[in-house]
């Protein structure tokens, strides 16, 4: 992915006036490190920080540039307006490119289950994330889980399978699941027989029925 900039400045603006600089097409933000001695109150533009956030994960480096003056930092926190459908508020977390930190990286599944494909298995998935230690600079933005090598119904893949960077350590237990092939759901099995069962126990209480208005109706006669 190519280098992610977001221009910002510095902000005095606090507390309830923040609303109306939101109302000018401003974005609030603060940034803060441990490297820091104070955090900073930033503001962006409303429209060009949420092209871009759109397509930041919490993994990925961005370079926030406040007056001028450049930060490598990670996106730590999105508050958003879930009615007006706008971003409120973003924390960043400046980070040394010369430092290891660690994060969470999200899993996603690419190809296709042969398991799933022929034999109508059902993919469960176990953790979504991996917890990794790296430099800034060799963060992956997400870790791409190939799932053409579940063939059979049980294969599975755990963390021990990744292959990643040798500049890049897993921090999660080995043993830790990512996806298995299951069988084909039992309820599936279960919610026919009992469905099936329904309509016979109506038709037999539908015939009852009719044999008890036919008596009856001869009883008149």
């Amino acid at each position: 992915m190519e280098k992610v900039v977001l221009k910002a400045s510095m902000r005095s603006v606090l507390g309830k006036q923040v609303k109306a600089m939101r109302r000018d097409g401003k974005l609030p933000a603060v940034l803060y490190g441990r490297h820091m001695d104070t955090p900073l109150a930033v503001t962006l533009d409303l429209r060009d920080a949420s092209r871009a956030l759109a397509k930041v994960s919490s993994s990925t480096l961005v370079t926030l540039d406040v007056d001028g003056v450049e930060h490598a930092a990670l996106v730590r926190e999105k508050q958003r307006d879930f009615i007006k459908n706008v971003l409120k508020h973003v924390d960043f977390l400046a980070v040394s490119l010369d430092e290891t930190l660690t994060a969470y990286v999200a899993v996603e599944l690419i190809g296709v289950s042969f398991a799933a494909k022929d034999l109508n298995a059902v993919l469960v998935t176990g953790i979504e994330r991996i917890h990794i230690e790296c430099l800034p600079g060799d963060l992956p933005e997400k870790i791409m889980l190939d799932i053409s090598v579940l063939v059979k119904i049980g294969d599975s893949i755990h963390v021990r399978d990744l292959v990643l960077s040798d500049k890049v350590t897993i921090l999660n237990n080995p043993d830790e699941m990512l996806v298995i092939a299951t069988a084909p759901k039992v309820e599936e099995v279960v919610v026919a027989a009992v469905t099936t069962l329904a309509e016979e126990a109506e038709l037999i209480e539908k015939g009852k029925k009719e044999e008890e208005d036919a008596e009856a109706g001869a009883k008149k006669k």
